[in-house]
């Protein structure tokens, strides 16, 4: 069983420090979760995110595994870990944003959604049990619940009747769940999540209504989908006043560095964002010093490192103009150094986090820090 032992809260904030245990490992909360869609983090090699990044978990996604491989492969490999050689622990969404995400591709019932694939446009049905199985095949150690993401902004009765379709759902998850053991030698545990868009009504009846569940952790879904900043830290504190403080909170889909900090002293545990990865192939670094389009010409004679307080040897190693270079001449090195150089940086902030926390020192650090990470370099 998958167990949360809460080390520690910080005394100024609601920030906590903590530890989860799988079956794969242990994890030390704050964390952030590299985003690994089909699996793979894209340009990022497994041993890089071990003794590089750093990465203590990584995240899978049900859609597109499903899609491909497939789940007859991932089974007859004996599940998605020895897939992909990586023996530490998964995460998987189930599907519900992706789903979301193809608004003109799919039709929501009470039974499920049907959708048409964006790879070659054929015809698919998720139900709450599907996506459970194809999970239960993938082999994660944490699983999502099957949801509807809402959309940003949309009306209070769509909001009230999406979260209450999420929670029938949530029954029916737990159900197949609980009646299905896991395909492999060891334990998968069910995480539920909060809807309810910005409606802070909507969200309390959710949070009140995952947490009755008794799941060995929660989750937040259907914030960082538009709206502004100050909404997504409303929900998140008011949500985290709500769930059990005895069992991990991870907020999906979040998100800057900033939004990290803020959302680490209101309370959350876990957090995963494509935002790092994706950003870096496009030449947006995220630093100690603040955000930097390593593609600028202003790079072009710098021979500093592109952060000398990184934790990646890689950026200490290789100058400003060296990357920018690789970026102009489009060499596959560039994505790779700034993929590694961005989930490197995520992976030493929420671990300084985690020691601040400990130490006592976060709320001042914090104070200090985010100025710094919300500049333009």
């Amino acid at each position: 069983m998958l167990t949360f032992d809460l080390q520690h809260t910080d005394p100024e904030s609601k920030a906590r420090a903590g530890k989860i245990t799988t079956n794969h490992g242990e994890i030390q909360t704050p964390i952030f979760m590299p985003v690994g869609t089909i699996g793979t983090v894209k340009t990022v090699h497994q041993h890089e995110l071990k003794e590089t990044i750093k990465a203590q978990i990584i995240l899978g996604n049900t859609y597109h595994l499903y899609l491909r491989p497939g789940t007859d492969i991932l089974e007859g490999a004996g599940g998605l870990h020895k897939f992909m050689n990586w023996d530490r622990p998964i995460l998987t969404d189930s599907g519900g944003f992706q789903v979301y995400s193809l608004s003109h591709r799919r039709k929501i019932t009470e039974e499920g959604v049907k959708f048409r694939s964006h790879i070659d446009g054929s015809s698919h049905f998720f139900t709450p049990e599907k996506a459970m199985d194809i999970q239960r095949s993938i082999g994660a150690d944490i699983v999502m619940a099957f949801d509807e993401c809402t959309p940003y902004p949309c009306d209070y009765k769509y909001a009230k009747n999406s979260m209450e379709l999420t929670h029938r759902w949530l029954k029916r998850c737990c159900d197949f769940v609980d009646e299905n053991p896991p395909l492999y030698d060891y334990h998968q545990s069910l995480f539920p999540i909060v809807q309810g868009s910005t409606y802070s009504d909507l969200r309390k009846i959710s949070a009140e209504t995952i947490a009755s569940f008794n799941r060995e952790g929660n989750a937040i879904g259907g914030l960082s989908v538009g709206e502004p900043e100050e909404e997504l830290y409303a929900m998140t504190d008011m949500v985290c006043s709500i769930l059990p403080e005895d069992k991990p909170r991870y907020l999906m889909g979040v998100g800057t560095p900033a939004n990290l900090l803020e959302c680490i002293a209101l309370g959350i545990d876990m957090f995963d964002c494509v935002l790092p990865t994706r950003n870096a192939r496009h030449g947006l670094l995220y630093t100690s010093e603040g955000i930097m389009n390593i593609k600028n010409a202003k790079w072009a004679d710098d021979f500093s490192p592109v952060d000398p307080l990184a934790p990646s040897p890689l950026s200490r190693s290789h100058s400003k103009a060296y990357l920018r270079h690789l970026f102009q001449v489009k060499e596959f090195l560039a994505l790779q150094i700034a993929s590694i150089h961005n989930l490197s940086f995520y992976l030493w902030l929420v671990g300084e986090a985690r020691q601040r926390i400990l130490d006592g020192s976060f709320r001042s650090w914090k104070d200090e820090l985010l100025p710094k990470l919300r500049r333009r370099l």
